[in-house]
């Protein structure tokens, strides 16, 4: 057999960029992994026979891979023929394989796999629609397991992808519908030859292949908890508009969907720790029990930032409240001292002549109206009746924040 690595290594823990200000990432921007999944359901034929297996539009070539490997030995290589990489597995039964099919458009070949690694028909559907939750189901070589890859994008989505695998006596098959994933370092650790996956079976495998995924949850809830910071700080800084309530809302929506792919996956590690012996071994459930506790710490990392929504949101509407309460105090004021003025000049609009028709003085009737210093001292008044206000606003704090 003749080796040759054809994966390229990824970051360890990719980092997700944070969008910023300025950026406008609406809830518009695109369309959510939860509204495709409702429109490839709508798309699905009704009625149609269990376990008929359909390639959704738009799904990738397939790429295959395989790792052969024990304690001594290692070999990746990328096949692109299926007969090949059949070849090459039947050939060496003594070792461990990893079969990786990236890419699921192709009919043929998902039906000779199915055939070939003895898969039930409705396990293959699950496969090929490609949005199933959390699982694990008994096959007749092994387990089937699905899980979901996690990720943060710059459009404010959790962007997922389904991870299927199947395990046999010595072989871990596994589909996605992508050619990048979070699981190279996995294949670094087969590579240094350093880990215990080549030494122990091929369950410990996809033990590993469960716990990275579950360790990617992290940067995706850490990259929402960066976000949820960028916020807060735009609302404490007095300048939130409608475009920040929508980022709230729409974060909102990304955890709430983010809490639902982790609690499937809490229970179907659950599941896997109540198996007998003979399908889980308690060496293995050991290690099963550490991703128990990962599934749980996302749930309460999951719960512990929708309740930062909420407060955002009642922050937000707080803010939003407290400058309307502003724009009225300064409107209130602004009617307040106009008030008396135009109580002074209503009452000399009243004009009551002072001077009757039969050419009687009236005393009572507005004396000033013949005075030559009348309108400048009315003037007078006035404005000491507004810096009175002024005055008494001022010391009362109504001009002030405080």
């Amino acid at each position: 057999m003749s080796s040759s690595a054809t994966a390229t290594p990824l970051p360890l823990l990719p980092a997700t960029p944070v969008p910023s200000e300025d950026e406008d990432e609406g809830p518009h921007t695109s369309i959510t992994a939860d509204r495709a999944a409702t429109r490839q359901a709508r798309l699905q034929r009704v009625g149609q026979r269990p376990g008929t297996l359909n390639i959704r539009e738009g799904a990738l070539a397939p790429r295959l891979f395989l790792i052969s490997y024990d304690d001594t030995f290692f070999e990746e290589q990328e096949y692109q023929s299926y007969e090949e990489l059949l070849a090459c597995f039947r050939q060496h039964s003594e070792l461990k394989h990893w079969i990786d099919v990236r890419g699921y458009n192709d009919l043929e070949l998902m039906q000779r796999l199915q055939e070939d690694f003895r898969i039930h028909p409705l396990q293959m559907e699950d496969v090929l629609n490609d949005y199933q939750r959390a699982k694990v189901e008994e096959t007749q070589d092994g387990l089937f397991l699905v899980s979901r890859m996690t990720e943060f994008t710059r459009l404010l989505d959790i962007d997922d992808d389904q991870l299927s695998i199947f395990t046999g006596s010595n072989y871990v098959l596994t589909f996605q519908d992508d050619y990048e994933d979070c699981l190279e370092t996995v294949r670094l650790r087969l590579r240094t030859g350093r880990s215990n996956i080549r030494r122990r079976s091929p369950l410990y495998l996809a033990y590993a292949l469960t716990d990275v995924v579950l360790d990617h949850y992290y940067p995706t809830m850490a990259a929402i908890g960066d976000y949820l910071e960028t916020l807060e700080e735009r609302i404490f800084q007095g300048r939130p508009d409608r475009r920040v309530l929508n980022r709230i809302l729409h974060i909102k929506k990304d955890i709430v969907r983010f809490r639902r792919l982790v609690y499937p996956e809490r229970e179907k590690i659950a599941e896997l720790l109540r198996m007998p012996e003979e399908q889980m071994p308690e060496e293995i459930k050991v290690f099963f029990k550490d991703c128990y506790d990962h599934a749980i710490q996302a749930l309460d990392l999951a719960e512990s930032y929708r309740e930062t929504v909420s407060s955002l949101v009642e922050l937000y509407m707080s803010d939003q409240a407290n400058r309307a309460n502003e724009v009225m105090k300064v409107l209130t004021i602004i009617s307040s001292i106009f008030i008396p003025l135009s109580f002074v000049v209503g009452l000399y609009g009243m004009n009551f002549q002072r001077e009757g028709p039969d050419g009687r003085i009236n005393y009572l009737n507005m004396p000033e109206l013949y005075s030559p210093w009348g309108y400048p001292i009315l003037l007078m008044i006035l404005g000491l009746i507004v810096i009175f206000q002024l005055t008494y606003f001022y010391r009362k704090g109504w001009l002030t924040n405080k």
